[in-house]
C-alpha cells in the first residue's frame, strides 16, 4: 500500500480516491489463505467438501468442523476465520426457524442467502465494526430445485454450478472447468471433488482431514463418515 492511502485504511467506513474500501479487501485476504473448500450439483443433489488442514497429529480432527447444517435440506462450508463462520451460521439458523413458524415451511435457498448477505453487508458500512473475515459456500435444495452459493465479505452473493473459496480456488476452478459435467452421481462428483483439492494441495489427502456434506433430494443433509471418505479416496489411488 502506497503512504498515501494509509489514511483511507483506517476505518470501514472511508472510500479510498479510487473507490476502494481496503478492510473489505483485507477481509477477502483472510478467505483466501483458509483452507480450500469446494462445492458441486451433481444429477439429484449437491456436495460441499473442505480439506481440514490438520497440521499436527495432536490434533482431534473431529473437533475441527468447518461444514455445517443450516436447515433440513441447506448447509454451508466456510473459509476464512471460523470463529466469524460460526456467528453467521448461527444467524442463518434461526433466520430459517423464524421463516418455519412464521410461514410455516422451509425457507428457499435463495432468500437465506440474500438475507446473510444483507447481514455481512451491514458490517461494511458502520463505523466500528469489521467486515466478517470468512466467505460461505451455501448449499440447498427447495421447491425451485438445486443451489450452490458463494457468499463474499462485502455481502456479495454469486451462484454456481461448481465453485471453489480459499487458498486453492484458482486450481480447483480451473479443474472443474476441464472436467465438470452436472449428470455426475453423488460418488462420481464427490470424487471429482477429491481430485481437485488434490491437485490443489501440496501433501497427500488424508480421510481424517476432508469433510464432506451431501444433500439429495428428498433426503436430509448429512455428513460422510471418515469411512466413506477413505473409502473414496482410496478410488483416486487405483
Amino acid at each position: 500500500m502506497q503512504p498515501g492511502q494509509m489514511a483511507y485504511d483506517r476505518a470501514i467506513t472511508v472510500f479510498s480516491p479510487d473507490g476502494r474500501l481496503f478492510q473489505v479487501e483485507y477481509a477477502r485476504e483472510a478467505v483466501k489463505r483458509g483452507t480450500t473448500t469446494v462445492g458441486l450439483k451433481f444429477k439429484d443433489g449437491v456436495a460441499l467438501i473442505i480439506d481440514k488442514r490438520i497440521t499436527s497429529p495432536l490434533i482431534e480432527s473431529n473437533s475441527i468442523e468447518k461444514i455445517f447444517q443450516i436447515d433440513g435440506q441447506i448447509g454451508c462450508a466456510t473459509s476464512g476465520l471460523v470463529a466469524d463462520a460460526r456467528v453467521l451460521v448461527d444467524y442463518a439458523r434461526v433466520t430459517a426457524q423464524v421463516n418455519k413458524i412464521t410461514y410455516g415451511e422451509e425457507i428457499p435457498v435463495e432468500t437465506l442467502v440474500k438475507r446473510i448477505c444483507d447481514f455481512k453487508q451491514t458490517y461494511t458500512q458502520y463505523g466500528g465494526v469489521r467486515p466478517f473475515g470468512t466467505a460461505l459456500l451455501v448449499a440447498g435444495i427447495d421447491h425451485r430445485g438445486t443451489h450452490l452459493y458463494e457468499t463474499d465479505p462485502s455481502g456479495a452473493l454469486v451462484a454456481y454450478s461448481a465453485g471453489s473459496i480459499g487458498a486453492g480456488r484458482n486450481e480447483v476452478v480451473a479443474y472443474f472447468e476441464e472436467n465438470y459435467k452436472p449428470d455426475l452421481t453423488m460418488e462420481n462428483s464427490v470424487k471429482l471433488a477429491l481430485e481437485a483439492l488434490s491437485k490443489s494441495s501440496d501433501s497427500e489427502l488424508k480421510s481424517d482431514a476432508i469433510e464432506v456434506g451431501v444433500i439429495q433430494k428428498n433426503k436430509p443433509f448429512r455428513k460422510l463418515s471418515s469411512d466413506e471418505v477413505a473409502k473414496l479416496l482410496d478410488t483416486l489411488k487405483k
